[in-house]
């Protein structure tokens, strides 16, 4: 078990060319890195202002608008990556206003090669592990689940490619006795390679529900969980490690007052803040202490997200920062966040587990060697014959049991009266056989033993004959 809180991670967006700088700052140099945030005192009217001017916030690491791509997956993603592949569940989600670069970090721009987010950067380093793995053998399937309006839908439904955000199949949750969470309609994609499981990412993406709003040319009006399952077991082995890899780009919160919004665009603006509204009670009733009750079911989100906050899996947040002067205050609102975020420990275990298809072969083989206890005890016999399978495995075990040379050795053949009665007819045989043996030989022993005398007799006479034969001839001369 893994006891640890989770880590929280800050980025901060390059302005764009007409946006104003807002005033913040990085210190490096403490423990953990910290972010401080000014904010100007606005004395106009003459009024006193004594709102708070400095705000500073401490984050494992702050990457600042010069950040690469490839830095952040190797310092956040990667880890999470390693971990997934020894059996634990993982889980890396972003956070902050819209515009303020969600999906850019998890998922990528398109314009460049060198672009590419976490989730392909993710993928095509799972596979290159997998690939260089030989003791195990690996299985990997795919999902991704869209949460739009609080409706969850899949975006890799394989009937079908929907033209409309109605024509893919709706995902339901569901909830075991256990209290685990189960999405019905959810498809399970198989890839067996990094090409296939990206063509499934891209697939999903084109389905992804965005629009233009003041904020973004192309903002995300849609939660969406990009899911890696991965399966591995060793030759032989009767256990199966089962992990998961969450890969979640939220939806940015916007202030409708400050967007002027309508109309389509103001209604996925109220579900989107009320969903980002419920995972801040979440997070609010997880770091307080002696909290009897989690609002997990709330909304679809924080009920598919369980896990990944205070539950079974290593998690990592990455807080957006838009740091232009318009934006300031829902900068430090999202710093604000992920400071509670902070606080939660997740207890993340080795998922692993007894094949299915091994247990069901030793249940059942234990299952025929109680009825056959039960036949011995009560002495009901069984009237059918053994099987030709049955019979060739006794032969072999009554084989091996003559063969062995140790002399406490056993003949196990469970509590069967039929093995049992084939197994003395066996026996019967096989003695029977050798003392049929022995006494053939014995007889043959005895015929040798005859011809040899009888050969050895006309040895002699014919010795005798040559004898008197040479005597005979010298009497002559």
């Amino acid at each position: 078990m893994v006891k640890e809180t989770i880590r929280v991670y800050a980025r901060v967006k390059p302005l764009g060319r007409r946006q104003q700088a807002g005033s913040y700052s990085v210190d490096n140099e403490e423990p953990l890195p910290s972010l401080e945030i000014t904010v100007p005192r606005d004395l106009a009217d003459g009024f006193i202002n004594n709102k708070r001017e400095s705000y500073k916030f401490k984050f494992q690491k702050i990457f600042d608008q010069e950040a690469k791509q490839d830095v952040i997956f190797d310092i956040i993603a990667k880890p999470v990556a390693e971990c997934v592949l020894a059996g634990y569940n993982g889980t890396i989600f972003a956070y902050g206003q819209t515009g303020s670069g969600k999906t850019f970090t998890i998922t990528g721009g398109a314009e460049r090669y060198s672009d590419r987010g976490i989730i392909p950067r993710t993928l095509s380093y799972i596979f290159d592990q997998l690939q260089k793995d030989s003791s195990k053998v690996y299985t990997t399937h795919v999902s991704y689940l869209e949460i739009y309006n609080e409706c969850g839908y899949d975006l890799l439904d394989p009937r079908h490619e929907a033209s409309r955000m109605e024509d893919l199949p709706k995902v339901t949750i569901m909830e075991d006795s256990d209290q685990n969470i189960h999405l019905k309609n959810l498809s399970l994609q198989q890839a067996t390679n990094e090409e296939e499981a990206l063509n499934l990412l891209f697939l999903g993406d084109t389905n992804r529900m965005i629009a233009e709003t003041p904020m973004n040319q192309a903002s995300s009006r849609s939660h969406c969980i990009f899911t890696i399952h991965i399966s591995s077991k060793e030759p032989g082995s009767a256990t199966i490690r089962r992990s998961k890899l969450h890969l979640v780009d939220l939806a940015g919160s916007e202030r409708v007052a400050k967007t002027g919004i309508g109309g389509h665009l103001l209604t996925e603006a109220k579900y989107i803040n009320l969903s980002l509204h419920y995972l801040e009670q979440v997070i609010i009733a997880l770091a307080e202490k002696n909290r009897s009750h989690i609002p997990y079911r709330n909304s679809m989100m924080t009920s598919v997200l369980r896990d990944s906050l205070g539950g079974n899996c290593m998690t990592t947040m990455i807080s957006t920062l838009a740091m232009d002067k318009r934006n300031i205050d829902e900068s430090i609102s999202t710093c604000r966040f992920a400071q509670r975020v902070a606080l939660i420990k997740n207890e993340a275990v080795l998922n692993e587990e007894i094949d299915p298809r091994l247990m069901i072969v030793q249940l059942r083989k234990e299952i025929q060697d109680l009825k056959d206890e039960l036949a011995l005890v009560t002495g009901k016999q069984r009237t059918s014959e053994l099987s030709q399978e049955e019979l060739l495995q006794l032969d072999e075990l009554i084989d091996m049991f003559l063969k062995d040379n140790d002399p406490d050795s056993s003949l196990d053949v469970g509590a069967d009266m039929r093995k049992i009665k084939y197994c003395f007819v066996h026996m019967k045989v096989f003695f029977l056989n050798r003392d049929e043996n022995i006494s053939e030989e014995k007889d043959s022993n005895e015929e040798v033993e005859k011809l040899k005398g009888l050969l050895q007799q006309r040895d002699n006479e014919i010795s005798i004959l040559c004898s008197e034969e040479v005597l005979f001839g010298f009497e002559m001369i």
